[in-house]
Parts: structure tokens; sequence; C-alpha cells
């Protein structure tokens, strides 16, 4: 699947220039998934005239399940998108050349949640298990903390047994996997809105695990970054994305009401938004936007160790820049 969306992507042409060398002040931005709390920066950062104030239309577009951002990016549909560091860096080396121009999220919000009564403690304990695991790129933590910890994929006693999990958490509820894929601000809190306890679950956060891999970054096309217009367009827009985060940081009751305000489904509830705000604040949580290349080197070990069919095959290179980051910081 990794190959069939970037294989999309490059067919559809890397033709991204077109918004570069178009309106200086317009800037389109493409979510990763739908409207909700995991991006209420961009969506704080246009209400409370953020970006108004350093001149800037900006359109954010929201995400499904159906939609790839790189694709989005590379057939000239958004100046910027927003992706998880391990599709971008594949996408780049199979010659989508996307760069990773600001990092708002510092810390991962992946985590493993399983039922407490399967007799699982540890890592160790995953082996004879069946793990819900997302796929679409974002499988790969997941198989190189296997690789790392020695746990093979193909099932059996010494195994475990991967399912593809959808985008959502009936296979732990109906027991078909002794564990799940959640994110802390989102299908965790499912899991429990379902009626579950949280004295009938354990967790393992891929953070405590040391193989979290970077989330949300902002992306753009790397020979955009030989615009000045350009460059001046991403920097007064990194700059107040990040003025948008802060603020929902410190807001975040108001913050989801914006994000609620934005969603055109009206799917969502307001105790929701509110909860997953709490929980993204603390991922946002000493980021200023720029990256920290110990981090980047962290995730790039991580994809570097996935066994067999590691997700990237080489160490990157011009991946990410701060000179973005750098202005819009100064």
């Amino acid at each position: 699947m990794k190959r069939l969306l970037i294989a999309a992507a490059l067919a559809a042409g890397l033709g991204g220039t077109a918004h570069a060398d178009g309106h200086a002040n317009d800037v389109t931005l493409q979510l990763q998934w739908v409207t909700q709390s995991q991006f209420a920066g961009y969506y704080v950062a246009q209400d409370q005239g953020f970006y108004e104030e350093e001149g800037l239309n900006v359109t954010i577009l929201s995400g499904g399940p159906d939609i790839a951002p790189p694709q989005v990016l590379a057939g000239g549909g958004a100046d910027v998108m927003l992706n998880w560091m391990p599709s971008a860096l594949a996408a780049r080396e199979k010659g989508l050349p996307v760069v990773n121009i600001a990092q708002p999220f510092k810390t991962s919000g992946l985590m493993l949640t399983c039922w407490k009564d399967t007799g699982i403690e540890t890592v160790e304990d995953f082996r004879g298990k069946t793990i819900g695991v997302w796929f679409f790129g974002n499988e790969y933590p997941f198989l190189s903390w296997m690789s790392q910890v020695g746990i093979p994929t193909d099932g059996g006693e010494e195994g475990v047994t991967v399912l593809k999990q959808g985008f959502n958490v009936d296979p732990l509820l109906q027991r078909q996997a002794d564990c799940i894929s959640t994110m802390t601000y989102n299908e965790y809190g499912q899991v429990l809105d379902a009626g579950v306890s949280e004295d009938e679950l354990i967790t393992f956060k891929y953070e405590d695990q040391g193989v979290a891999t970077l989330e949300d970054g902002i992306y753009v096309l790397e020979e955009n970054l030989e615009d000045p217009v350009f460059v001046d367009k991403m920097v007064r827009f990194v700059r107040a994305s990040m003025k948008g985060w802060k603020w929902a940081e410190e807001n975040p009751e108001e913050a989801a009401g914006i994000v609620l305000d934005n969603d055109e489904t009206g799917a969502q509830s307001e105790a929701a938004q509110i909860r997953m705000m709490g929980e993204i604040a603390k991922l946002t949580a000493g980021s200023n936007g720029s990256l920290d290349p110990a981090d980047f080197q962290r995730t790039v070990d991580t994809l570097l160790a996935g066994g067999s069919d590691p997700v990237i095959t080489a160490q990157p290179e011009g991946a990410w820049t701060s000179m973005i980051t750098d202005q819009a910081l100064n």
C-alpha cells in the first residue's frame, strides 16, 4: 500500500509550483485527517486573525481515509501538507521530494491499548497475541519496534499476529484483537466511551518504548523552497500557525469550540474535542515549531531498523530544513 500511494502521488505529477508562482499571500493547507482538535492550531490561527495579521489568505482542506496528503501536494492541490514523518520520508525515498519545514508536534501520541485480562504485562507478553495495527504508512513504527525486540510479526506462538486495523476500535471491543493501535488523544477515549474501564486496560506508549516517530509535521515540495516569494509566505504561515498552537494550548476549551465551528459534518461532540485538545496540548508542549535534529535522527533510526522491509533504506538527505523556522522565530 505504501508503494501504491506513493506511485499515485508521482503519477499525479510533481506540479506543485503552481501555487508558489501564483498569489503571494494565498496558502492552501491539506490536513492529514478530518477536522478535529488534532489540527486546532491552524483553525485557531484562522479564527483569531493570526493569518490575517501576516497578510495571508489561508484555505484549510480537511482530510480523510481516501485522501493522501502527499498526492494532493504533488498534484498542486495544496501548498503545504501535514504528514507523519514515516510517510513523508517514504514518499521522499520513492521520488516525491517533500521537505519538513516545521514540527509543531514534539512528542508522539501513538500507543497500543490491550486488554489486561489477556495476561499482557510487558512487551514480551505480545508473543502469541493478535495486535491491531494501522497500515497506509502507519505500520512502520510497530514493525520496527517488533524487529528491535526480536518478536516476529508472522504469527505463531513466538510471534504476533498482525490484524490490519481500520480507523476504529471495534477489533478490541469485539475481542478480535488482544491489543489495538490507539492515539492518546482519540481512539483511547473511544474505548473508554464504549464503557470500558481504564482498570481493564494496559497501554504501551511508543514514546516510552523509545521507538516513537515524529507526527504531524509541516511539509512542502523541495522545488518551491527555491522561490523567495514562496519562502516568505511559508515563514509567515509557520509563524502564525505556531501562534495558533500556543493559543490553543493555553485555551483548550475555546480551541475545541473553534474546531467544532469548522466541522461541517457535525458528527463530533464537544466533550470529545475538549478531551482531544487536552491530550494534543501535551504533544505540542515544548515545541516552538523548529525540528530538533535529535528527534529527526531518532525517527530515521527507528525506520531504518524496520526488519526485512524497512520504510526507508538509507539515511535521508535534505529531508528537512530550518530555513523557515529560523526566520519565523527570529
